[in-house]
């Protein structure tokens, strides 16, 4: 099977993280899956930034959670992108996504969302927060999950299976043999982030890997030509 090429926060190596121009390009890269964060707003609207709060991606301080939409709305989110709600995305583009979610309450919102809008087979929630993907579990119960997890790879099979989660999200550099052999032996599928050299991608194949998360367009071409 190919390798499935997801692409971190649109690609956010070429175009502003996380917002509907870098989301579309990633589309237009031929991505297989667009993957992006989430926070509420102060208002409850379920807004796609990565940090808590938002200095480092827009021309604003403060936490993301004291600003109601419409002064979120405000801001410069990178070559005068705005940043996106939701079913903005949704509507944006036509890939699978793949929504992290950093909270309960933040689940809860996005769980009414695919309700709503009937996105079930096109929309898998992923996170760090067990908690959070709990929740989600609790609300959707057929819903794809993927647990996503850095220097606690070594645990992630494990907690992978008691959640009912798919797939794994793990970082390059804390993954080895035996975490990817106990993943596959349970029917989990193993990806990884940040794939965005040659090297990296050799790594990813030597250790019989799944898919990749990458930034740069480049990587979906590479793992195209090898295919």
């Amino acid at each position: 099977m190919p390798l499935l090429t997801v692409g971190h926060r649109g690609v956010m190596g070429v175009e502003p993280e996380n917002t509907l121009r870098s989301f579309v390009r990633a589309e237009r890269e031929g991505l297989d899956v667009i993957e992006l964060d989430l926070h509420l707003s102060k208002d409850g609207e379920l807004v796609v930034m990565h940090d808590a709060d938002v200095a480092r991606t827009t021309d604003g301080t403060g936490p993301i959670g004291e600003f109601t939409l419409a002064e979120l709305r405000e801001l410069d989110a990178g070559e005068g992108e705005r940043i996106p709600v939701f079913e903005e995305v949704v509507d944006a583009v036509s890939k699978p996504l793949q929504a992290e979610i950093k909270d309960r309450a933040a689940a809860r919102v996005l769980a009414g969302v695919i309700e709503k809008r009937g996105l079930h087979d096109r929309v898998t929630v992923i996170s760090f927060h067990v908690e959070a993907l709990r929740e989600t579990r609790s609300l959707l119960p057929g819903l794809p999950l993927v647990l996503v997890a850095g220097k606690s790879s070594p645990t992630a099979p494990e907690r992978a299976q008691e959640l009912g989660a798919g797939m794994v999200s793990l970082e390059l550099c804390h993954i080895d043999e035996d975490i990817v052999a106990r993943c596959h032996k349970a029917g989990i599928k193993v990806i990884t982030w940040t794939v965005n050299t040659d090297e990296d991608l050799a790594r990813v194949r030597e250790l019989n890997l799944d898919g990749v998360v990458t930034d740069m367009p480049g990587i979906r071409r590479a793992v195209s030509s090898a295919a």
